[in-house]
């Protein structure tokens, strides 16, 4: 279906990031990357801190559901973090990395990992072209602009407040992370609907990843999938395509 086929009544516009404001090759080969070669001393230099000290634990009970099952799991032996406890995260968190995994408790030490890079000037996060125009249009018709990703809420507030078309967060809503659920379960999108006040028939979503729109649109959601520049639009696909923001609410 057409760009033009989404529906005026739309209230709330919920967006992906990954794929969808942001190209995939920044949160790829930048963001990832910089996390990733900073997470060791993070963590030892951070492991007391009451926040981290709760992500470690959840990854700990993460690490425990998954060591019956898992051949070839990086062991976690004890000690405290700081201690053995801290390199058995690391490598577990390498580990997570490495599959992509949504482990909220990842997402969530990564986050902080990069709030440094971007108050240091190090990082800024890309969104496309189309993206600034496309916020102030919308919420100058007076639609509700939200984001759900896998990354976590710290990590879309800094990402939009430094980006490289300026601080966006002015006209974001709301922020949704794995905390809220899984990306591909529309119970999720149940949620955020609730959340915005809104009929989920109300709200759009707008990802690059069909998994997601299907559960999106199995709770009721409207759904658009974004298609980028060098990406390939799928056989059959059962969601309206939008190639640029520009078309959305003209």
């Amino acid at each position: 279906m057409a760009p033009a086929e989404v529906p005026e009544r739309i209230c709330a516009i919920l967006l992906d990031i990954e794929g969808t404001t942001t190209p995939i090759e920044f949160v790829n080969g930048t963001l990832f990357p910089f996390a990733r070669a900073r997470l060791g001393e993070f963590v030892r230099q951070h492991g007391l801190r009451a926040d981290v000290r709760e992500n470690l634990a959840a990854l700990r009970q993460e690490h425990a559901r998954e060591a019956s099952a898992t051949p070839g799991l990086p062991p976690w032996p004890g000690g405290a973090a700081g201690e053995t406890g801290a390199d058995a995260a690391v490598a577990y968190l390498l580990w997570l990395m490495d599959r992509d995994r949504k482990s909220t408790a990842l997402k969530s030490l990564q986050g902080k990992i990069w709030e440094a890079g971007y108050r240091s000037g190090e990082l800024r996060g890309h969104v496309y072209s189309d993206v600034l125009p496309a916020f102030r249009r919308w919420r100058a018709q007076g639609r509700t602009i939200a984001i759900f990703s896998s990354g976590s809420v710290l990590a879309q507030k800094l990402l939009f407040a430094h980006s490289t078309a300026g601080d966006l967060t002015r006209y974001i809503g709301a922020y949704f992370d794995t905390t809220t659920g899984a990306k591909k379960d529309q119970q999720s999108y149940r949620r955020i609907a609730a959340a915005l006040g809104q009929l989920p028939a109300d709200v759009l979503f707008c990802s690059d990843v069909v998994g997601e729109l299907d559960a999106a649109r199995q709770a009721g959601l409207v759904t658009a999938l974004c298609i980028r520049p060098g990406s390939v639009t799928p056989d059959n696909v059962p969601h309206r395509v939008v190639r640029t923001f520009d078309d959305l609410f003209p």
